[in-house]
């Protein structure tokens, strides 16, 4: 390719920048004023039903040569600077920065929200509940170790509601100024730990497991500690200055933790639609098998189900479905109803729209 050449497909990139930049802010100013029609309607500027519509009518859109997931990750910029336009939107999720958490909050919020990391899970659960957050991030399920406890047990009580959900691929990092035999604690979340047992029994058998109230939390206590290791991100090193002795030690290469956005309010149908619902049933044989009879005679395909301990009721359990549909749905109304009849217990945890992920 000749110079001249070069510097003619510059100038037209030049020329398509110009228009990017005059369109995208024609679109920030949309949506200033869709901010103040929302504002004097008493409407919040999370709308994760219309954000999914608009990327769906994207990716239709889309004829290359940008991949589908190019163009949904400029949009997630995009809707997250026209938010912060609107009115500021508080996020928190389990911290320090650079836990797996923080970066899934990152990813579906962009780097206009003000994510406020918290200590705990529970603590993210307050921060929603008393206003000091809009939303909040939470790990749900990981693909390999299972539901998150906590979680779970926050979900029975609290007024808020699954909002949206967000799935991330985790790969751990080993972070450590030590290095080999001088490492004696590696810290981490119980299920960091558990996700790279099988490593950590091979490499590092002697070395103790410290559990944490997240990776980052972990990687903070390894640089403070000269025989300490953390297993956490990537981001985590950087972050705080840790070497990575080992990259991708989590056993199983397909990682995958789903995390639930929870806040007040809720979606309308989107068509392509996730209901997560919590239920118990009386203690007597086949009350399990009667409770799940509605969904099956209507049709509806249950995507998850986790059975929990009753804290209150020894040796009774509860039950967490997920399910194709929306909670409005005619069938699925009609279901629920049925559902509640058969139960001891029944609350909807939220509807809202379904990712592409592991089901």
């Amino acid at each position: 390719m000749k110079r001249n050449d070069v510097d003619a497909i510059r100038r037209a990139i030049r020329g398509k920048d110009r228009e990017l930049v005059r369109l995208l802010n024609e679109r920030a100013r949309l949506s200033v004023e869709m901010g103040r029609v929302k504002a004097s309607a008493g409407i919040g500027v999370f709308d994760p039903v219309q954000e999914r519509r608009v990327l769906d009518d994207i990716a239709a859109l889309n004829e290359g040569p940008l991949s589908a997931e190019a163009l949904e990750k400029l949009w997630c910029e995009i809707f997250s600077s026209s938010r912060a336009l609107q009115a500021p939107l508080r996020v928190a999720c389990l911290g320090p920065e650079g836990s797996f958490a923080h970066l899934a909050a990152r990813e579906r919020f962009g780097k206009s929200a003000g994510l406020l990391p918290q200590v705990t899970i529970g603590a993210v659960f307050d921060a929603v509940e008393k206003s000091r957050s809009d939303l909040g991030v939470v790990p749900l399920e990981n693909s390999v170790e299972g539901p998150v406890r906590t979680t779970l047990e926050r979900l029975i009580a609290t007024p808020l509601a699954i909002r949206a959900e967000i799935f991330l691929r985790v790969s751990h990092c080993l972070l450590s100024k030590a290095a080999g035999r001088r490492i004696r604690r590696v810290y981490s979340h119980p299920q960091a730990l558990a996700q790279c047992r099988q490593w950590l029994a091979r490499h590092l058998p002697l070395a103790a497991a410290v559990e944490t109230e997240s990776t980052s939390a972990a990687a903070l206590q390894a640089r403070g500690d000269r025989h300490g290791a953390a297993i956490a991100s990537r981001l985590a090193a950087e972050m705080y200055g840790l070497p990575v002795v080992e990259a991708g030690i989590e056993d199983h290469p397909g990682n995958t933790t789903r995390f639930i956005v929870i806040g007040a309010g809720a979606n309308a149908p989107t068509g392509r639609d996730k209901t997560s619902v919590l239920f118990s049933t009386q203690h007597r044989p086949g009350a399990l098998h009667a409770a799940l009879a509605p969904f099956a005679a209507a049709g509806i395909n249950l995507l998850r189900i986790e059975s929990h301990p009753a804290r209150d009721r020894m040796w009774q359990y509860q039950f967490f479905v997920d399910f194709e549909g929306h909670a409005e749905d005619r069938a699925v109304k009609d279901c629920l109803r049925k559902l509640k009849r058969k139960t001891a217990f029944l609350k909807v945890l939220g509807a809202y729209p379904r990712e592409a992920g592991p089901s």
